[in-house]
């Protein structure tokens, strides 16, 4: 998705607990890229800092600034390699498993950093 034509980058995957609902947490993430001066020159170009929500529980979200699940996220390999680590048994909302999407899912391009080292050694 999007432009190929782009720097690399970092990307990570975190599971959390939050009692914020789905558009608060979406507000409350847009909040953290503006203090950090988010900058981003065109759709789905390099940006800054781009936090986005995956999943939300087993919730199907379908409004135009919402999408849940993040209508890309079986698309990306930088995604859902990092989601394998954290959860490999993960279900998707639509009664898909993670497992299926990994099968095509390949590494190419993607290295893993060490851990601890910002200056992207690999392992």
């Amino acid at each position: 998705m999007g432009p190929q034509d782009q720097p690399d980058f970092i990307n990570g995957v975190a599971r959390l607990q939050t009692s914020l609902p789905p558009r608060k947490l979406l507000e409350a993430l847009q909040a953290i890229e503006q203090a950090h001066l988010r900058k981003k020159d065109r759709h789905w170009g390099p940006r800054t800092l781009d936090l986005d929500i995956l999943l939300y529980g087993g919730q199907i979200i379908d409004d135009t600034d919402l999408q849940i699940p993040h209508p890309g996220l079986h698309l990306r390999n930088f995604v859902l390699l990092p989601l394998a680590e954290i959860t490999e048994q993960l279900i998707f909302p639509d009664g898909t498993p993670l497992v299926l999407h990994l099968e095509n899912c390949p590494s190419d391009g993607i290295v893993r950093l060490s851990s601890g080292d910002p200056c992207g050694t690999t392992d």
